[in-house]
């Protein structure tokens, strides 16, 4: 799919298919795309080119009972109070009332807000209005989860518990999809990823292809330079002593750690220590991005 603003392109023939229950992680700094990219799917914009299927169907009103969806935006009506507010939506998505109701109690508690339900939204602070609208996204169990930019505006404490709660509904059964520029939150939760940048998609892959686009780095003590043996593209020594060295040394694309082991063995070279440094996501979106992407988003 493609969308343009006038002459601004903030989707490029971008395609991606997201597995049903599964926890998808939609990466990218901030201007990458994503958030047209979710109201594309939402049908609230329509793409200048392309397709999406939603749940088996063109997106539209047909799908919406389905779906929950917790903007970046934050908006709720101040004067309802917490609980008015989750069975407002849950009856917007075609729930009976008592089953609303049931259900706003049920998340209220899940939340952390069962003694605020009584209360005015504008009477809440920022991070618990925000618990309220997910329990508005959530109310009526749908079976695709679209959050935004989720734990922005959150205490560590409720990124974990919002965390637990995007686990519990992938053990449930249900597809979240959740846009985020914060690598650790996608480290911990995602089955997939597509990173998007400049509204192209970059990357789609599991976190391990996603760690593979980087060359292997190794911390090795050796008594001697491991820079001539096969597989390595480069041995820098970091410190040494005592008739050994320790070396940071990088693989090159597709060599094996396991086979530069065995080489040391039948070339003799004596170690001390082999260890793998494992890249983190942030490594991953710094390298294929550039680190400009990430420390100056658009």
């Amino acid at each position: 799919m493609t969308k343009r603003f006038g002459d601004f392109v903030a989707v490029d023939d971008l395609s991606l298919d997201v597995p049903e229950g599964k926890i998808f992680g939609f990466l990218g700094p901030n201007g990458a795309g994503k958030t047209t990219t979710l109201r594309m799917v939402l049908d609230m914009l329509r793409p200048d080119g392309g397709t999406i299927e939603v749940l088996g169907r063109a997106p539209g009103r047909e799908a919406l009972s389905e779906i929950g969806f917790l903007p970046e935006e934050r908006g709720l009506y101040r004067r309802m109070t917490a609980f008015d507010t989750i069975v407002y939506f849950g009856r917007l998505k075609g729930m009976r009332a008592d089953a609303a109701k049931a259900s706003a109690s049920r998340w209220l508690e899940r939340l952390g807000l069962g003694a605020a339900g009584a209360k005015r939204i504008d009477a809440l602070s920022k991070g618990m209005a925000q618990k309220v609208q997910l329990g508005a996204a959530l109310v009526h169990e749908p079976r695709l989860v679209l959050l935004d930019e989720p734990f922005s505006g959150l205490d560590p404490v409720n990124q974990a518990m919002l965390e637990d709660v995007v686990l519990e509904l992938a053990r449930d059964g249900a597809t979240v999809v959740f846009s985020t520029h914060v690598m650790q939150h996608a480290e911990r939760l995602c089955d997939r990823l597509l990173l998007l940048g400049r509204g192209r998609k970059v990357f789609e892959g599991t976190q391990d292809e996603a760690r593979r686009t980087l060359p292997v780095r190794l911390s090795l003590t050796a008594d001697r330079t491991p820079g001539d043996l096969p597989g390595v593209l480069d041995a820098r020594a970091a410190k040494g002593g005592d008739g050994w060295t320790e070396w940071d040394v990088t693989l090159r694309q597709g060599a094996d750690p396991g086979r530069l082991l065995e080489a040391c063995f039948d070339r003799g070279v004596r170690l001390r220590g082999f260890s793998e440094h494992r890249p983190s996501l942030h490594d991953v979106f710094v390298h294929l991005l550039g680190r400009e992407a990430v420390e100056t988003p658009r």
